[in-house]
């Protein structure tokens, strides 16, 4: 057994935000995660967007959080190097109802303290995203977009940086109370002992509950309230990289009443692809991530009612993503975050129900939650805390005279393994040397982008595999997908 001053269960983007926080401070800290990988939850399966704050009820911590987030999320990308574009964001309105809930939701917004609201006519709208179909809408010009893989990497790494220990992996399998042994004399305050399933037990004073989907048993677990939480499933659809063609900045419906989200939507990447959805459908099961074809076909009626011009060629994949909510089906919408250290379970700090805008307010969570544990300890700050983290190199991004410069330093830069993408070899590499050791595809794919093109990784998959065995001695059996369980291959056929 290991002792630390604490134990942060989850690495999606709130996880690893905290662990960044705290590495700040003089503390002994571990990230444990039951995935491969950092965002290999919900923080990677969402839309991308960096929220200004005006969908959620004023007074909320979700509203407070976001606009705070929002504020602070275009220098923080820069200090971590993470792709981030400022696009601002339409919301259309069909009819006069429309058009007086986005009335409604832009004074919101602005008690809120969103700034730039306002409503636009069609021929403003047209201006600003030529081809969406609606009478009107309401324009957000601090709405952003955002690479969220690299968003939880960049966190993760530069926590790492900084001293924070992390086990992928992880799966907490049960939590156990002890006593703080210090200098000969029990505390009475609790210690939580943290056991995995693969058999490790890591001792803390403080239990922070980023789970995400598995957050109530968490909470239950640790001896805090048994929170009950909802799956609800968002499906999406992937297009092509015609974002600048078709669309410069993320295009929502008018919201309507008590759905689980905020309505099927289009959003261009930072790599250019079109994002179209998410449903909201609630589940029985966490772990449900399939897409269907009655709702992708919803998906795809709803989405050419913004955007006309809409075809399905452009269509190269799909996945589904599942909310963590509060809020039971037959009330829908949504119910606020609930950050607070358990008053029955000292030391155990819930972050419950952190759905959408969970991103974008990651850091602001963070420094409540920093908050809480220095009232409860004093925190001695880091001299040596390194605040900066380099990105990976984006070979396709680059000028001509500075590809020409990489390759004449690293031929590597001059193998392409990846053509829809055009990643070389060397950022194959970089991303298969990264600092976590993680191995599996989805953790190549998220740090140099490759698989991700109209061929979905039939050309580099078989490049990748093969650098993976040949140049590092992994056996074909043991690549996964993600996480054990996600194999590849079971055996030779010649």
């Amino acid at each position: 057994m290991t002792k630390h001053d604490v134990v942060i269960i989850g690495a999606g983007g709130v996880g690893c935000a905290v662990a960044r926080e705290l590495s700040r401070y003089n503390l002994n800290i571990i990230v444990l995660e039951k995935e491969c990988d950092a965002a290999g939850g919900i923080s990677g399966r969402n839309s991308a967007v960096v929220h200004a704050g005006f969908n959620n009820a004023p007074g909320s911590l979700m509203a407070k959080l976001c606009v705070e987030g929002n504020r602070g999320f275009e220098a923080l990308c820069r200090e971590l190097d993470i792709p981030y574009k400022k696009t601002g964001k339409l919301l259309v309105a069909f009819d006069e109802t429309d058009m007086n809930a986005l009335q409604e939701i832009m004074q919101q917004g602005i008690r809120n303290g969103c700034e730039g609201l306002r409503l636009v006519d069609a021929d403003e709208m047209e201006k600003l995203a030529p081809g969406i179909g609606g009478i009107g809408g309401m324009y957000s010009p601090e709405t952003a977009v955002f690479d969220p893989f690299l968003y939880c990497i960049a966190l993760a790494e530069n926590a790492l940086e900084n001293g924070v220990t992390f086990h992928f992996n992880s799966e907490v399998v049960a939590i156990e109370h002890d006593m703080i042994e210090e200098h000969g004399e029990e505390h009475s305050d609790d210690r939580f002992v943290v056991k995995t399933a693969e058999g490790g037990a890591y001792a803390c004073r403080f239990l922070i509950n980023c789970a995400g989907l598995s957050s109530g048993n968490i909470s239950e677990m640790a001896g805090g309230p048994a929170y009950q939480i909802y799956p609800c499933r968002g499906e999406y659809f992937i297009l092509d990289k015609v974002a600048e063609e078709l669309l410069p900045m993320p295009v929502y419906p008018a919201p309507r009443k008590g759905i689980g989200g905020l309505g099927v939507h289009l959003t261009p990447t930072t790599a250019g692809n079109i994002i179209i959805g998410p449903s909201a459908e609630y589940i029985s099961q966490i772990d449900d991530l399939s897409t269907t074809r009655p709702v992708m076909d919803e998906l795809f009626a709803k989405a050419k009612a913004l955007m006309p011009a809409l075809e399905r060629k452009y269509i190269i994949g799909s996945y589904a993503g599942i909310r963590p909510k509060l809020a039971p089906p037959e009330e829908g919408g949504y119910r606020d975050f609930i950050i607070q250290e358990e008053a029955d379970c000292p030391g155990l700090i819930n972050l419950i129900g952190i759905e959408s805008p969970g991103l974008t307010a990651s850091v602001p969570i963070a420094r409540m939650v920093r908050g809480i544990i220095g009232e409860r300890m004093p925190l001695e700050e880091k001299k040596d805390f390194v605040a900066k983290r380099k990105g990976p190199i984006r070979f396709r991004d680059l000028s001509e005279e500075e590809q020409a410069e990489l390759i004449r330093e690293d031929s590597e830069f001059g193998e392409i393994i990846c053509r829809c993408q055009k990643v070389t070899k060397r950022e194959i590499r970089n991303a298969i040397e990264n600092p976590f050791g993680a191995r599996s595809i989805s953790a190549i794919k998220y740090r140099a982008w490759a698989t991700t093109g109209r061929c979905n990784g039939g050309y580099c998959l078989t490049r990748i595999v093969d650098m993976l065995v040949n140049e590092y001695g992994v056996k074909p059996e043991e690549i996964t997908y993600r996480s054990t369980g996600s194999e590849l291959f079971s055996g030779k056929v010649k």
